[in-house]
């Protein structure tokens, strides 16, 4: 068993916060961009109202 620690880690593209590798996500690590599905909505909803403003 590995410790929290020692799972490599990444910053999340919307809070900015530090979060560590999940089982889940062992085949797709290098596209995991977001912490969380809250963070990857937030950050769709936010590039929808930035392409919106700017038409």
């Amino acid at each position: 068993m590995r410790k929290k620690s020692d799972l490599p880690t990444k910053t999340c593209a919307s809070c900015g916060l530090p979060f560590a590798w999940r089982k889940k996500w062992e085949r797709d690590w290098d596209n995991v961009k977001f912490c969380s599905d809250r963070c990857r909505r937030a950050a769709k909803s936010s590039d929808k109202a930035a392409s919106g403003a700017d038409a």
